[in-house]
């Protein structure tokens, strides 16, 4: 049965406007930019051999954040002025180019720059296809189309490690990044020959100091926290400089918030505790559960020898935990209004998965290990969606749009920060356990950055190959340990949430209109993947 057409659906009408192809290519823009996320896990560690380049392997998802997080608001905005089929197709085109250039690269500086422009093109790409349905159905009508994103993104998640370990050892880690040519230029096609909405310029002003005091800071912090202790230490210059920096442009941007027309982040928002908890709950989210996700393929790969597929299918149980809780949750949560103790959960098993993993060593196996990564996953899962539902839940119907956006970055910039921190924790013990571990001159004449390659693994002698393995899972322990103390802190925040029971309707609504969970747009569709 084909979707309907915009004026069946009380959207705007347009003669001979097909839906069907329309919304075909937006499930599959969504599932292409989620799947981007989570395919290049498993092509990391062969990514930094082959590169040259551990030192830098965690900037390659970084760079992809940073961009993506930065320009996501702006990309609303451009859609106003612009209309949506001229923005989502740039958006598109700049994705594709990012994901050529990346499958092109000759070294990691490269591929981290062209990562960002992937990110720039991936941060228009989500935000657009929610208002093309926004325009083309009435919520009531459009909140199975955003039930259906939720599931996309469910499939992204689960399938994108496997499907990254497979292109890597059957082709190349190229091929993570060109599969995204073929598809892409699909949904362009029938973005471009279908997609016709009316062209309706609204009035709406960029909030040019808000973007630039914003961006400049979160650099500022993730430079700082990456370099701080490794490049150099903390006293230095450099990191000094970086922490003036950031508290200076932060500063600047709460200054530019409170004069701009259309904030970014509205700052009168903060006045509710629920939206304040949420945002910095949702942060350590973004900092333990997704910024030590990356690390685990290392572990899965150096450590206990696997492949790049057989890596991506031991990160499948993982995944499969955090997608099922998460839907476990939302459907409990739907029929009970009832979500503070979710948080709670999500934050106490993560603990005592982070201190599981961090038991984790050359000797443990292989079944062992993925167990763990699945308690983590589940408790990831736990508060997936719950802290932007907390959010919507307290604020006027007209701000639902700006606590979404504000929720959601707060995620993005934790997950930029956590692992940018980790990798510096990491590489930064590394070094020192290659020292003790490894027999002087074992590795005379190779390249340290280039041992996370299967291929430079298995030229080493045994006992010194198993040095290695044992360096590398010491060297991990502390990145899972450290994230203990942070998601403690965000125990004490959920236990701090008020226990607000969800509402059946907007504020602002009708006496007597029922809105189900699903019929919340800006909840709906919410990626369990970013957790």
């Amino acid at each position: 049965m084909s979707a309907p057409t915009a004026q069946e659906a009380g959207g705007f009408p347009s003669a001979g406007l097909r839906t069907t192809p329309v919304l075909i290519a937006c499930m599959l823009s969504a599932f292409l930019a989620m799947l981007d996320m989570q395919i290049v896990t498993t092509a990391l560690p062969r990514i930094a051999g082959d590169l040259h380049g551990i030192g830098l392997f965690a900037w390659v998802t970084i760079a992809y954040v940073i961009a993506s997080s930065v320009t996501t608001p702006i990309y609303g905005k451009l859609g106003d002025h612009f209309g949506r089929k001229a923005t989502l197709l740039s958006a598109l085109t700049l994705f594709l180019a990012g994901s050529a250039l990346s499958g092109m690269a000759g070294s990691m500086e490269q591929l981290i720059a062209f990562r960002a422009v992937q990110g720039v093109g991936a941060g228009g790409i989500f935000v657009s296809v929610l208002a093309v349905i926004g325009e083309l159905y009435t919520p009531r009508e459009g909140a199975k189309y955003y039930g259906m994103l939720s599931m996309i993104f469910a499939g992204a998640s689960l399938l994108g490690p496997a499907i990254g370990g497979v292109l890597t050892e059957v082709l190349s880690w190229h091929w993570v990044f060109l599969v995204n040519l073929s598809l892409g230029s699909a949904i362009v096609v029938l973005f471009a020959r279908y997609l016709h909405l009316p062209h309706t310029v609204r009035e709406s002003k960029l909030d040019y100091a808000g973007i630039a005091t914003l961006s400049a800071g979160i650099v500022a912090l993730t430079l700082l926290t990456s370099w701080g202790g490794v490049e150099y230490s903390w006293t230095s210059p450099q990191i000094l400089g970086l922490g003036l920096g950031a508290l200076l442009s932060l500063g600047l941007f709460v200054k530019a918030e409170s004069t701009a027309a259309e904030p970014i982040v509205p700052l009168r928002l903060l006045k509710d505790s629920t939206l304040t908890l949420s945002v910095l709950a949702t942060m350590i989210c973004g900092v333990a559960f997704v910024g030590s996700v990356n690390f685990l393929a290392l572990y899965i790969q150096v450590v206990t020898g696997a492949g790049p597929t057989t890596s991506g299918f031991a990160l499948l149980p993982m995944m499969l935990g955090l997608v099922l809780s998460s839907v476990v949750t939302g459907k409990i949560i739907g029929r009970t209004g009832k979500y503070k103790i979710f948080t709670v959960l999500s934050m106490a098993l993560g603990i005592v998965g982070a201190l599981l993993l961090s038991t984790m060593d050359a000797g443990t196996p292989r079944t062992v290990a993925v167990l763990y990564m699945a308690l983590f996953g589940l408790a990831s899962g736990l508060s997936a969606q719950v802290f932007t539902q907390a959010a919507q839940n307290t604020a006027p119907r007209q701000d639902m749009g700006a606590v979404s956006g504000t929720v959601t970055f707060g995620r993005s910039f934790g997950t930029s920060i956590g692992i940018s921190l980790f990798a510096a924790i990491f590489y930064s013990r590394l070094t020192d356990e290659l020292s003790a571990r490894v027999p002087a001159g074992a590795l005379k004449g190779i390249d340290q950055d280039s041992l996370s390659s299967q291929q430079v693994l298995n030229s080493l002698a045994p006992p010194v190959r198993h040095a290695v393995e044992e360096s590398y899972a010491a060297a991990l322990s502390p990145v899972f340990l450290t994230t203990v103390p942070i998601l403690v802190l965000g125990l004490v925040l959920a236990l701090s949430l008020k226990n607000v029971k969800l509402r059946s309707g907007h504020h602002g609504g009708h006496d007597g209109e029922r809105t189900g969970p699903a019929d919340d747009r800006t909840t709906v569709g919410k990626s369990p993947g970013t957790a």
